[in-house]
């Protein structure tokens, strides 16, 4: 796209579909683990509300399909009526403020919850979780007794080291079409991360896989294709790389949204560039949940200032401002972060 002089890329508006948003920035989903019993919780009306801006795009943390789609019962699920009930509170309140929501929903194939068919893989992926300090969640080992390796059917289908299949993308690609069928392309995305090595899960050729599946998603018609930036190898881990996912996007004819790693300054320049529709923001998101719409406060002060100190000190000063009235505890909504 090309800029306005002054004018800030991220922040201005994109008509997605049906949809008219008023920036760019994408709320991305991120695991907050405040269900129980897979049934989301009246706190998580304040942590998606707060974070709604009118037009603002959010895609909310992944949802599970069944009983064995998620990896533990902190996290939400979507397939009973209770589940949706108690995700409607939490809608409205988004729709009240005029965001825009979407429901991610998952399955996570080899990586479930304890009692369920697991892959072996799961005591690297545990290794991993301690070497970062995330046992603080309250995932200890105890989750991951009693696992037992799956069967090549019910394994994952994207990652070739992970199943040695030659047509890998079939599984997704019915997926996809089953939804559509179901509720239309325009109101349909996915998340895809073609360039990820964590779990295990690595792709001896990512770019023609990822671009496959950006060139296979047209005939379905979706609403847009979330990808995750090659440099994030793993959750935690940012490297520099010559991988990129230009080719993806060029491929998609819909709203491409690019995710992993951004700042205000790439974030900006992604857009401009044309290398993307809209850029998903999760860690910036977090940093503040007791405030709302601190990243396009940050974004606009920053462009007004020019000093990221000054901005910080503004900022500052409205923290302190809100953080006068009355509201519900935030330190009940706060969790870690996957994304």
């Amino acid at each position: 796209m090309a800029n306005k002089e002054g004018e800030i890329s991220l922040l201005t508006a994109y008509k997605m579909g049906k949809f008219e948003l008023s920036h760019r920035v994408v709320l991305a989903p991120l695991t907050r683990q405040r269900c129980l019993g897979y049934v989301p919780q009246p706190p998580m009306i304040l942590y998606y509300s707060q974070r709604t801006s009118n037009g603002g795009f959010l895609i909310a943390e992944a949802a599970g399909v069944s009983d064995i789609s998620q990896t533990s019962p902190e996290m939400p699920g979507i397939w009973t009526k209770e589940q949706v009930e108690g995700w409607t509170p939490i809608v409205d309140a988004v729709q009240a403020k005029g965001g825009i929501f979407f429901c991610q929903l998952i399955h996570v194939g080899r990586v479930l919850e304890t009692g369920n068919a697991v892959s072996q893989t799961l005591k690297a992926v545990w290794a991993q979780l301690r070497q970062h300090s995330l046992d603080r969640v309250g995932l200890g080992p105890s989750v991951w007794e009693g696992v037992r390796s799956l069967s090549l059917s019910l394994s994952q289908h994207l990652k070739i080291l992970t199943v040695q299949k030659k047509n890998r993308c079939r599984f997704a690609l019915e997926v996809v079409d089953a939804v559509v069928k179901e509720i239309g392309g325009d109101k349909v995305g996915i998340r895809l991360s073609p360039f990820a090595d964590y779990s295990e899960s690595g792709d001896s050729n990512p770019e023609t896989l990822g671009l496959y599946m950006a060139e296979s998603l047209n005939e379905f018609k979706i609403l847009y294709c979330h990808m995750v930036e090659p440099r994030m190898k793993s959750v935690f881990e940012k490297v520099d790389c010559l991988d990129s996912l230009v080719p993806m996007r060029k491929a998609f004819k819909g709203t491409f949204i690019s995710a992993g790693g951004y700042g205000r300054e790439d974030g900006n320049k992604a857009v401009a560039e044309n290398r993307t529709d809209l850029v998903a923001y999760g860690r910036l998101f977090l940093a503040n949940p007791d405030c709302q719409n601190d990243l396009s406060l940050m974004l606009l002060l920053t462009s007004m200032t020019g000093q990221p100190f000054i901005h910080a000190i503004l900022l500052l000063g409205i923290r302190i401002i809100r953080s006068w009235k009355p509201q519900f505890n935030a330190r009940k909504c706060q969790g870690v972060g996957r994304r």
